[in-house]
């Protein structure tokens, strides 16, 4: 006897992340697939309705993937029967309102980072969630892809040792419209639409450490908006009033120190746009998002310091090549399979509200810290939960 599809409500479907991965690399793959691999290995059939709010673009966007339900009104799909989950992949500044609405209507809700504009906001989305007994989840793709899992299994086998300290390059170049369009919406280089690189990459940072190296203590950082002016989608100039690029240290309770570079203003010289460097008591590694290679204790070279002399040695061939020994996946899309099953009651899904919004007090700890030009403890700076709408969130103080 065939199942019952599961219906997926898809709010932002025509916006960039929205549209390529979870969509097109993630849903679609998935629905052309047979539906969501079960634990019994049969498949859990899905079915879409897509939200946006461009009615043209929404139509031409449903046609060509004979998807048959779209529309540019969100309550007429939250009143649909037959669609328990809701996934939003809005602009940040439209997600809490939409969310709430999903929670009011009892869904299951999967949704982008950061879930809200401020901390304490998405404590109280946490809190809202809980109480109303509705499955959630934040979307933490990078743990999924290749790179960082061979990186988990290093860490998971001991390879290291002791882990002394973490240094990530994240960033490229982002065009500044003027001669050649930009790669990203202009929002994200203006702070009262929501945008700057903190904010939207340092929840990022935030799981990857925590899930990988240990909890953070405490962070110190200093912002830069190195490009002033950019010119829009509409060819118009306009002020940039976000941060483009920030540098970070982030303390760990467990002892390792993490550095790491965050910019839209800088001309990749490395393997990959994201780059972790690891150093441990016995052996070190450099991982991206696919690529790792590792160099142990018993085969590090011994460089000699002489400025007078040029350095001959090829250091980038004492490096070996960690293997890709399992399939690859795209990472949004395993996240999506452990997500909908956890739905289904067919297994767990670890990363909830409350953890997206640990995301935001990273976040706004850092940015806290460069306005304060000190380092700033988390545990100073945390809500506890059910406690956001009472409790005032504490300025930084010096650690």
């Amino acid at each position: 006897m065939a199942k019952e599809t599961l219906g997926i409500i898809v709010n932002g479907a025509t916006g960039r992340m929205g549209y390529r991965q979870h969509l097109v690399r993630s849903l679609l793959a998935l629905r052309d697939e047979g539906g969501v691999p079960l634990s019994d290995g049969s498949r859990q059939p899905i079915e879409l309705y897509l939200v946006a709010r461009n009615e043209e673009k929404l139509r031409e966007l449903a046609e060509k993937h004979n998807i048959e339900k779209y529309t540019t009104d969100l309550d007429e799909a939250l009143a649909a029967e037959g669609f328990p989950v809701y996934f939003d992949a809005l602009v940040t500044k439209l997600r809490v309102p939409a969310i709430r609405k999903a929670i009011a209507a009892g869904k299951a809700i999967y949704t982008e980072k950061p879930t809200a504009e401020s901390y304490a906001e998405a404590v109280a989305l946490a809190d809202e969630a809980e109480a109303a007994g509705v499955k959630n989840g934040v979307v933490h793709d990078k743990l999924y892809l290749p790179g960082l899992l061979k990186l988990k299994r290093l860490i998971d086998s001991g390879f290291f040792g002791e882990i002394l300290s973490v240094r990530g390059e994240f960033g490229y170049w982002v065009f500044e419209g003027d001669w050649q369009d930009a790669q990203r919406p202009s929002w994200n280089y203006r702070s009262e639409d929501g945008g700057g690189i903190v904010v939207d990459m340092f929840p990022h940072w935030n799981y990857v450490i925590e899930n990988l190296f240990g909890k953070i203590a405490s962070v110190y950082t200093e912002t830069r908006t190195h490009i002033p002016q950019r010119v829009d989608e509409r060819g118009e100039t306009y002020k940039a009033t976000a941060d483009d690029a920030a540098y970070a240290i982030f303390d760990l309770e467990n002892g390792p120190i993490v550095q790491f570079n965050s910019s839209w203003t800088v001309r990749v010289n490395r393997d990959e746009l994201v780059e972790l460097h690891v150093d441990g008591t016995h052996g070190s590694a450099v991982v991206g998002l696919f690529g790792a290679k590792i160099q142990p204790r018993n085969a590090t070279p011994k460089p000699t310091w002489n400025p007078d002399l040029p350095d001959t040695h090829d250091y980038a061939e004492d490096w070996i090549e960690v293997p890709q020994n399992d399939p690859t996946e795209n990472g949004f899309k395993l996240q999506w399979i452990e997500f909908l099953r956890y739905v289904l009651d067919d297994g767990n899904h670890t990363y909830d509200f409350r953890s997206g919004a640990d995301g935001m007090l990273l976040a706004e700890a850092a940015l806290a810290s460069h306005d304060e030009g000190r380092r700033v403890a988390l545990a100073e700076r945390a809500i506890a939960p059910n406690q956001a709408a009472s409790t005032p969130v504490a300025e930084p103080v010096g650690a």
